[in-house]
């Protein structure tokens, strides 16, 4: 982390300080005695390879507008949600307590250990498969990840396409693995 980058800090609610709070609705409680230990990297477009906008933060709170694309009603049953958004301009937005249980990684295993959602913290980069990842947004998620390192016991950060092969690509091929500031990653 450079010297300039701002530190982010979390309370034990389970809140980054200082973020933007949109509570999502589509959480619910971890089981008992799980243990937050891997961060899962998503990326999210909405409609599909277009940025900006509202639709994401619509999209997590349920309030899109279903009628606004084509491309929405194939989600309009999806209740999901991550723990984090990071923008392409490097804004975090912060949608569930990273104490409680984020709808964000579906049928999921990680070694050995299936439904991710109970022990993992979810980010999902304002992003596709195609399009590179900004440097603003490499730059949050590393001071994310030391924030989030810093309070749980995390052993590993992923992608979507790592705990859901063959269902999943997500963050992509063009995220660079190089320029996320911790050992632990595959």
């Amino acid at each position: 982390m450079t010297s300039n980058s701002k530190v982010l800090h979390i309370n034990d609610e389970g809140f980054v300080k200082n973020v933007k709070f949109l509570p999502s609705p589509n959480y619910d409680s971890r089981p008992k005695n799980s243990i937050i230990s891997l961060l899962v990297i998503h990326n999210i477009s909405l409609p599909p390879n277009k940025y900006g906008g509202k639709y994401i933060e619509q999209f997590f709170t349920n309030q899109l507008d279903f009628s606004e694309d084509p491309y929405f009603q194939k989600i309009k049953n999806l209740k999901v949600s991550p723990h984090f958004v990071i923008t392409r301009v490097g804004r975090l937005i912060q949608f569930v307590s990273c104490r409680d249980r984020a709808w964000h990684a579906g049928t999921s295993e990680w070694r050995g250990e299936k439904k991710c959602n109970d022990y993992s913290i979810g980010i999902e980069l304002e992003g596709s498969d195609h399009i590179k990842y900004t440097k603003l947004q490499y730059e949050k998620l590393n001071q994310l990840i030391d924030c989030l390192t810093t309070k749980y016991d995390i052993k590993d950060v992923v992608g979507h396409c790592n705990i859901a092969p063959g269902r999943k690509t997500d963050p992509g091929p063009l995220f660079n693995w190089d320029l996320i500031n911790t050992g632990k990653n595959t």
